[in-house]
C-alpha cells in the first residue's frame, strides 16, 4: 500500500510542478531567450524508490546536495537498473577533497556549484584523469553569492567574469554551462522582482558581453520550491524543486525522529523549512506579479 500511495503522490505532485513550470515559461517576457526551463527534482534525504517513481513519471534530472548521498544513491542497484537515462546534478557546496569522489558518480550530468578558479582547476584536472580516453567535457556552472550572506557559498558577484574566463580559457575538460545562485530565503515578491535573480541576470549579461557569448548559451540556475515560477518568468532556465514533489525532508537528527525529546526551546527552522513556510504566501503573490515593464 505504501508504494501505491507514494506512486500516486509523487506522480500527482510532479505533474503539478511540470504544469506550473510550463505556465511560467509561457508568461516569460519575449525579450528573454526562449530556452525551455529544465526541472531538477531535488531528492535530498529521499529513498531510491521515490527517485525511481519520479523517473517512471518522466522526470530525468535529479539534484543532490551532499557528495556521499549522491554517490550512494547514484550507485544504488535499483536506480542503476531502473533509470538508465537519469541525469544527476550536484547542487551543494563542493570541497576540493570530495571532487574525485563526486566525479566518479554514474550519470553525473552537471556540477552547479563551482565557486572559485581553484576549485575549477581541481575539477578540471580530476575529470581529465578520470575520463580516460573519453573526450566528453563535464558541464559546470559558476555559483554566485548574490545576496552577500555569509551563510551562503558562492563567488562575490564582481568576480564572475574573471572566473568564467578562467574556466573557458584554462579548463579544457570543462564546459561552462551557466550561472547559479541560491539567494535569500523568503523574499517578499510584493516588493518587486527578486533582486538576487536580477543580479544573476546582470552578471550573465556581463559574461556574455565580455566573452562574446550568446545569451541563450549561458544558463541561469535559480529558483526553488517557493519561487521557481517567478524565477522562470524573469529568465531562469534551470529550477531546483524538492519538497513540493517529494514532501518534507526528514533529517536523522530532527526532533521528529528523536524519541522522547527533552522539553526546551524549539530549534530555529532550517532554511528549507523556512522557505516552505512562506511558499503559500509567495505563490499567492506570484499570481499577481507580472514581468512586464522589468
Amino acid at each position: 500500500m505504501w508504494k501505491v500511495a507514494m506512486s500516486e503522490e509523487v506522480g500527482k505532485a510532479l505533474q503539478s510542478v511540470v504544469e506550473r513550470v510550463n505556465q511560467a515559461a509561457a508568461r516569460r517576457a519575449k525579450t528573454l531567450p526562449a530556452v525551455p526551463p529544465r526541472l531538477v527534482a531535488v531528492s535530498k534525504t529521499k529513498p531510491p524508490d521515490m527517485v525511481v517513481e519520479a523517473y517512471r513519471q518522466g522526470q530525468r534530472n535529479f539534484g543532490e546536495n551532499y557528495v556521499n548521498e549522491l554517490v550512494d544513491k547514484a550507485s544504488d542497484p535499483l536506480i542503476l537498473s531502473s533509470c538508465p537515462d537519469i541525469k544527476w546534478h550536484f547542487i551543494g557546496h563542493l570541497q576540493k577533497n570530495n571532487v574525485n569522489k563526486l566525479l566518479g558518480v554514474p550519470n553525473l550530468f552537471l556540477v552547479e556549484t563551482v565557486d572559485s578558479a581553484k576549485l575549477a582547476d581541481k575539477v578540471n584536472s580530476s575529470w581529465q584523469r578520470l575520463r580516460g580516453a573519453s573526450t566528453q567535457r563535464l558541464k559546470v556552472m559558476v555559483q554566485i553569492n548574490t545576496s552577500g550572506e555569509q551563510s551562503k557559498h558562492g563567488l562575490p558577484p564582481e568576480d564572475t567574469v574573471n572566473t568564467v574566463k578562467h574556466i573557458v580559457s584554462q579548463c579544457a575538460t570543462l564546459h561552462f554551462s551557466g550561472l547559479m545562485t541560491i539567494g535569500r530565503y523568503g523574499y517578499d515578491l510584493g516588493l518587486g522582482p527578486n533582486p538576487d535573480f536580477q543580479m544573476l541576470l546582470s552578471r550573465r549579461q556581463e559574461v556574455c558581453d565580455s566573452l562574446k557569448l550568446p545569451l541563450e548559451e549561458v544558463e541561469l540556475s535559480m529558483g526553488m520550491s517557493t519561487d521557481f515560477e517567478h524565477a522562470i518568468e524573469v529568465g531562469s532556465t534551470n529550477v531546483r524543486v524538492g519538497s513540493i514533489i517529494f514532501g518534507n525532508r526528514e533529517y536523522p537528527n530532527s526532533a521528529a525522529n528523536t524519541p522522547n525529546p527533552s522539553p526546551g526551546p524549539s530549534p530555529a527552522p532550517s532554511p528549507e523549512k523556512t522557505a516552505k513556510m512562506v511558499s503559500e504566501e509567495a505563490a499567492k503573490k506570484m499570481q499577481h506579479l507580472t514581468v512586464s515593464g522589468h
